[in-house]
This record gives structure tokens, sequence and C-alpha cells, in this order.
């Protein structure tokens, strides 16, 4: 006969809350700190343990900022030293784990995964997991010329975990490619080989795509962008909706100029009884895994296809006796559509799947907030699967270029069993197995492109950048295109998709150059 768990290491979510501001002047409006604080707040009232629960915190994970994540998102308002710590503060709590992990979009799966297991394991007993950005504000403050005091200083530093890791070899930094617009949009010309699409059906496709999460977003009060972009204005070019990266729109692409915020408390089912915390309030990780693809896009042999979402996903559901056909919910992270496409296709899902693929209205429509959206997707999850017993949703994080996959499975159902957090090894073994591509640093002579984006500025194209083959041994190489006016042009008015040409070194840089129309 089995044993009942030991109710102090069961872990459970027990409270979520969200702010979104939208029409804060800059005077008025409140830096990250003041967000993360109110959203807090907001998730501690919603588990109706109010500030009992915040007294009980013994670990605080506050999601890296995208000013100490990005150069070109550095705050001009100073640095919060050690953003839990100056938190922990604020609430007037005192955790002795203070975190503030890597950057990336999956960091909130993967802290939610670990304060699970810290539970389970019987290191802690409640766990506070809060992000939020102000770059809303923060732009418009920069504009009117003001001077915000946002920055703080701490006596100890975070724990930061294995620390962040670069997502970019030095050739694509050198070529141009430091952008995840530059990367998901040579994804998505990849996705688009593959479905032997034109660019036209593609951008259509993928309008189609967004225009389900804009439909989600209309109707969410939390969000950003609450027009319901119908499919043609999402895949329109016209002065209000450039292409971002070619063949994107700024439709198609996340928002991140938001003021938004999101936190969960997960505590141990004794301290949830001990709180007197409602069972209606309750929700459980029934499945987790996490895992990496080939780290850098260019030594991936497939662009267009991402073995970790697939093993995530199914190692996540595994975990938990279910199928999708079992989920109820699910939010699929949607930075730009390939992200979406790639998932939908390795977790065998229809691109008109009736259950959607957002509980919020994504990244471009519920709003960015650099590495926090899926703080926000779990805590819609959490609003979700209360209101259908017994339902389940999934959430499927993304972090970087498509590299860092990791997959929840809520439910207000009763686990069956102990809460083990899976060794990422199990997963990551069997990818790393797979060989990298090598790259030639110095290519010459005729090559062909086999993936390109063309990035754009406010006065239109700027540049080209590539993933090329040489014809003589069907190498890969990184370059550019020539910069000119005529070549971006051709490039987004044609199928430049294996267009051949003659690929060079020029001061320093890979230039490839189309052969003549």
């Amino acid at each position: 006969m089995s044993r009942r768990p030991d109710p102090n290491r069961v872990p459970v979510i027990v409270g979520s809350g969200q702010v979104t501001d939208t029409i804060s002047t800059p005077q008025q409006g409140r830096s990250p700190l003041q967000l993360m604080h109110d959203a807090a707040r907001l998730a501690a009232a919603d588990s109706g343990a109010g500030d009992a629960l915040v007294r009980a915190i013994d670990s605080l994970v506050v999601i890296r900022l995208f000013a100490d994540t990005l150069p070109r998102f550095a705050s001009p308002f100073g640095k919060l030293v050690n953003a839990p710590w100056s938190l922990a503060r604020l609430l007037g709590a005192s955790p002795r784990d203070l975190v503030y992990p890597p950057h990336g979009g999956d960091s909130p799966q993967v802290m939610l995964a670990r304060a699970c297991e810290r539970i389970a394991n019987g290191e802690s007993q409640a766990a506070l997991i809060v992000g939020g950005e102000a770059l809303r504000t923060e732009l418009a403050a920069k504009r009117a010329g003001l001077s915000l005091e946002w920055g703080e200083d701490a006596p100890t530093a975070p724990d930061v975990l294995d620390g962040p890791k670069g997502m970019y070899t030095a050739a694509e930094e050198a070529h141009g490619m430091r952008s995840a617009i530059a990367m998901y949009a040579m994804i998505g010309q990849a996705l688009r080989q593959a479905a032997g699409q034109t660019v036209d059906a593609y951008r259509e496709a993928s309008a189609r795509l967004f225009a389900r999460f804009a439909q989600v977003a209309r109707d969410n009060p939390l969000a950003t962008r609450r027009t319901g972009y119908g499919a043609e204005a999402i895949a329109e070019v016209t002065p209000e909706n450039p292409y971002v990266g070619f063949p994107f729109t700024k439709l198609m692409t996340a928002s991140a100029f938001i003021d938004q915020s999101a936190a969960f408390f997960v505590v141990s089912e004794a301290l949830a009884d001990a709180l007197g915390i409602a069972r209606d309030k309750r929700v459980y990780l029934h499945g987790t895994a996490a895992a990496h693809d080939q780290w850098f896009v260019s030594e991936r042999a497939r662009l267009d296809r991402s073995p970790a979402m697939r093993l995530s996903a199914q190692h996540a559901l595994a975990q938990a006796g279910k199928s999708l056909a079992d989920v109820s919910f699910l939010d699929i992270y949607s930075c730009f559509p390939s992200a979406v496409q790639i998932a939908c296709s390795e977790l065998g899902l229809s691109l008109d799947d009736p259950r959607g693929f957002t509980v919020t209205g994504g990244l471009p429509y519920f709003g960015g907030p650099g590495n926090n959206y899926v703080t926000h997707a779990i805590a819609e999850m959490v609003q979700r699967v209360r209101a259908s017993p017994g339902s389940f949703g999934l959430v499927m994080a993304n972090g970087g270029l498509v590299t860092k996959e990791a997959v929840g499975l809520f439910s207000t159902a009763l686990p069956t069993q102990p809460f083990v957090r899976e060794p990422a090894s199990v997963i990551q073994d069997e990818i790393d197995k797979a060989p990298k591509v090598a790259i030639v640093d110095a290519p010459k002579g005729r090559a062909a492109i086999e993936t390109y984006a063309v990035l754009h500025g406010k006065s239109g194209p700027e540049s080209g950048v590539l993933f090329g083959r040489l014809a003589s041994t069907g190498e890969r190489f990184v370059a550019v295109t020539p910069g000119d006016a005529q070549t971006l042009q051709r490039i987004e008015a044609v199928d430049a998709l294996g267009l051949p040409g003659t690929v060079s070194q020029v001061g320093g840089k890979n230039v490839f150059v189309p052969d003549p129309c």
C-alpha cells in the first residue's frame, strides 16, 4: 500500500499575481523593483495568506532584468546590485536563498522546477519567483529628459547559479548577427524552405498563426496590445508595420517596451495547510523537463528542428503520465513566428489546433517583458487550471535562439507520486551526440545562400546576413551581403534561398555577392 507523501516535501503553487501599466506618465511610472513588489503582493493576496506567506519566504528568485542581459538595454537610471535582496527588503522578508539566474526566456520555468526540487529535498518551504520590466517608462523618461533613481546597492551579491553564457560565436557577432531578430528570421527562412513556401506564403501563414494570439490578447485586460489584429494587418508591410527582420514584420515580434511584472509562490503542502490556504488555490507541477539544442545557431545541422523542444515535452508529459490529448491549455513561447512553428512541428501540433497556443496573448500582443514572459504565462496558467479543476495546462518556455527549452505541466489534480526533477543529462546526452556543422572561417569561391535575413532600421533595409554553402565542398560559412540598396531590395523581392554567387573576405568579413540577374 502506498504511503501518503510527506506534506513537507510536496511542492505546490499557491498564489500568482500580474501587473501591467500602459497609462502612467514617466513621472508616475514604477521602477522594475516597484512593479515586482506590487506583483508579489498581488500573488500573496491571491493565495489568501497575505503577509503571513510573505514572511515565510526562505527563497527569492528575481528573473534577470533586460538591463543586465543586453548592452543596448542597459538602464541609465541605476543598477540593482542584488535585485533579490532589494525586493526582500522592500517586502519585509528574510530569505536565505537569493537567486538572480542567467538570462533566457526559459528561466522562469527552470526556476520553478528548482524551487519544487528544493522543497521535495527538504531544503525550502516557501519560494517567491518574480520578475518585472519598466522599459516603457524608461523610454518615455529618457525622451522627456528625466533622471530617475532606480538603482540600489547591497551588502552581498546574489547567487547567479552557473552564470550567463554567450549566445553567439565570434563569427556570428562579427557579421552582424548578434540579435534575436537576425537569428529567428533565418530560422524562419529555413522553416519556409522545409515547408516549400514562397516568401509571401510564409509571411501570410505566420500572420494567420499570430492573429490567433492577437485575439486572445484582445480579451485579456493585462495585455499591452488589445487591438485584436487580423492576419491581413499583421502581414501587410506599412509604415506602421514595417519589416523588422525580413521576412518578419513589427507585429510579428515581441513587444519589449512595456511595463509588466508577474510573480508566483511555491510552498510545501505542509506550509499551505499551516497558513490555511484553500484547496482550490493549489496548483501542482506534475511534469517538467529542460534541455538545450546545439548552443550556437550556425553549428546546427537543421535550423528548422529543435530536439530539445521535442524531448523536453515528451519527458514532461511522461513524468505526468499524460499525453498532449490530455492537455486543455497551451502556452508556447512566441517571440517570433518561427519559435511557435518549430514547437508545433516538434510536438506534433497542427497550426490550427482548436486549443490555441497562448493563455496570455503572446509576446507580440500581451507583451514581451524581457526574460520574464513565462512568469506571466505560469501565473495565468495557474488561474486557468484553477477555473477548470482537474484540467492540465502545458507551458513551453524558450530561451536564447531556439536554444534553451523548458516545459511544465500544471493541474489542480493531486500528484500520484513524489516530485522528482529529472536530471538534465537524461535528455542532454542524447542531443549532444548529434554532430556539429563545421564553419569555414575564410570561405572563397562559388557558393549559394542556405538561409538569410534582411535587417531593417527606421529608414528601411540596412544589412543582409546569411549562412551559405560552398559549391566545391558543401561547407557552411557565415557572411553578409553588400549593403547597397539594390542588393538588399533584390534578396527581399526574389526567393534568395539557394541563390548562387561568390564569397570572399573583404575587410575581415565574409561577403557574399549574388550573381547578376
